[in-house]
């Protein structure tokens, strides 16, 4: 089949592995030809948001072709109303039989409209990344944008959606109280961890990166990362394992810390290894080489891919930020309580529970495989 993903209402990032990435990904390796049709908005290579300078056209490493449009003029407007040249004529080219829309909130929803009547035997799927905690947070957003501008445009889309994901519970929440969208057609699809980024060699690398560090196999060695800003809750996290006060706990941080919370820099010691910004490989092999994570604050798409490598893990708990719950697999804790993080991190230290932890993270990592969410992405799968 002839699949085009759309990433017109979002962005998309080369080289990355964000979900926009692995689905296209892994419909390539299920034999489809795959086609990204995306705007210019990027990341340059220190990780900041970008605009690209002009459209183009080229095959990714992966196998499918990146096509990027222009916006229309003015510019400006239509940069935040996501409008482009040239969208009509890009799918009438492309031909597709299956459309999956990134994003469903854009302006242009009204050319994949028409496409859609002109051409009644395509199936078209969306998604939605946005929920009350990462979006509609402010009054302009949250009273104008959203239920009237953007719901404008979803629900021309309704009719023709076969089906529209969130991407967590939160979010498919969201579709139905900020869009009105029908509830039918709303279902949830988890974003996860990338397949082939899960080293063969685990122990190996595990040996590696422990080596590296200075830790050896008997601690317990806990993986945090992200943004770390001060909704993440890793001061939290680092006054539970001062309270724990145990030499053979340690902690290894993939992420930056925002500037307010460079202070933190204050409290690292010997057991605490702060890597700052790391690419997704060396993410993967902290992971790998870690024993179990822990994020007591906001969510990340590294809480989806640390459940994904079979990482037993302490999340906060959140409303509808629960599926990655599978089987008992994690902890959930307040985020802000030291004494209950430091309790539930002491249960780790012993090994029949952390062995009884590791089988239920083992079993709750098919479901966060992108090999097996691209399948149900496009109805393969249920």
């Amino acid at each position: 089949m002839k699949i085009v993903h759309l990433c017109l209402s979002n962005f998309f990032i080369d080289n990355y592995s964000y979900q926009e990435n692995m689905l296209t990904k892994y419909h390539v390796k299920m034999g489809h030809d795959v086609t990204v049709i995306a705007s210019l908005f990027s990341f340059n290579d220190k990780g900041q948001g970008c605009f690209l300078s002009e459209p183009s056209e080229r095959t990714d490493v992966n196998g499918y072709k990146v096509i990027r449009l222009a916006y229309r003029k003015p510019e400006k407007i239509f940069r935040k109303l996501r409008s482009y040249i040239g969208f009509y004529e890009t799918l009438e080219k492309e031909n597709p039989d299956i459309i999956f829309s990134h994003g469903v909130a854009m302006a242009d929803a009204t050319v994949l409209v028409k496409y859609m009547k002109n051409h009644p035997n395509v199936i078209l799927y969306g998604d939605h990344h946005g929920d009350f905690i990462n979006s509609a947070r402010n009054k302009f957003s949250k009273y104008f944008l959203h239920p009237i501008v953007w719901r404008f445009y979803v629900k021309k889309l309704e009719p023709f959606l076969k089906k529209c994901y969130g991407v967590t519970p939160m979010r498919c929440r969201f579709l139905k109280e900020m869009y009105h969208l029908n509830s039918g057609k709303i279902e949830f699809l988890p974003m996860g961890v990338d397949d082939d980024a899960i080293p063969n060699d685990r122990l190996e690398v595990r040996k590696k990166i422990r080596k590296e560090l200075g830790v050896g196999d008997d601690k317990l060695l806990i993986f945090t990362g992200g943004k770390i800003d001060k909704l993440k809750n890793t001061h939290v996290l680092l006054d539970s394992i001062k309270m724990l006060n145990n030499s053979k706990i340690h902690l290894v941080i993939c992420g930056v810390l925002t500037p307010e919370m460079e202070y933190l820099k204050e409290k690292f010691n010997s057991n605490i290894h702060y890597l700052g910004w790391c690419n997704a490989e060396r993410v993967m092999n902290c992971m790998v080489a870690s024993d179990i994570a822990c994020f007591p604050g906001t969510h990340s798409t590294l809480w989806e891919q640390a459940v994904g490598v079979g990482l037993p893990s302490i999340f906060k708990k959140w409303e509808e930020m629960t599926h990655v719950d599978v089987n008992g697999n994690c902890r959930f804790v307040k985020g802000e309580d030291i004494e209950e993080l430091t309790k539930t991190i002491s249960l780790f230290l012993d090994e029949d529970f952390i062995d009884s932890m590791n089988l239920k993270a083992q079993k709750a990592s098919k479901s966060f495989l992108y090999s097996n969410i691209a399948k149900k992405a496009i109805g393969l799968m249920s």
